[in-house]
C-alpha cells in the first residue's frame, strides 16, 4: 500500500509542477474545467461525456508528456541543439492534435445542446 500510496504522491507532484510552470497546462486545466462544468450544466449522455472525457485526458496527458520531454531534453542538453528542437517542435505538435481533436469533441457534444436548446439540468430538475 504504501508503494502504490508513493506513486500517486510522485504523480501528483507531476501535475502540480507541471501547473505551476507550464502556462499551457493552466490553460488545458482550466478548459478542462469549462468543459466538466457544460457536461454537468448541458446534462449530456453518458456516450457524450465518455468522449468528452477522453479528450481532455489525451491533451492533459499529452501535455504531461511534452513537459517530460523539454525538461529532460534540456537537462542532457543545455544549449540549443538542432535535435533538441525538432523533439521539442513534435512533442509540440503531438499536444497541438490532441487540443484540436478535443475542441472538435466540444464542438460535437456541446454544439446540439446549444443550437438546439439546451436540456439545462436544473429544468430537468424542477
Amino acid at each position: 500500500m504504501r508503494l502504490w500510496l508513493n506513486s500517486v504522491r510522485y504523480a501528483m507532484n507531476g501535475m502540480m509542477f507541471a501547473y505551476r510552470n507550464e502556462r499551457n497546462m493552466k490553460i488545458h486545466i482550466c478548459l478542462a474545467s469549462l468543459a466538466l462544468v457544460l457536461m454537468i450544466v448541458l446534462d449530456v449522455s453518458g456516450t457524450e461525456a465518455m468522449f468528452v472525457t477522453l479528450a481532455l485526458l489525451l491533451v492533459l496527458v499529452s501535455e504531461l508528456l511534452n513537459t517530460a520531454l523539454e525538461k529532460t531534453l534540456d537537462l542532457i542538453k543545455p544549449e540549443r541543439h538542432p535535435l533538441a528542437k525538432a523533439a521539442k517542435d513534435c512533442a509540440a505538435a503531438a499536444v497541438l492534435l490532441c487540443a484540436l481533436f478535443a475542441v472538435f469533441v466540444g464542438f460535437t457534444v456541446f454544439g446540439p445542446h446549444l443550437w438546439e436548446g439546451p436540456t439545462w439540468r436544473w429544468n430537468s430538475m424542477n
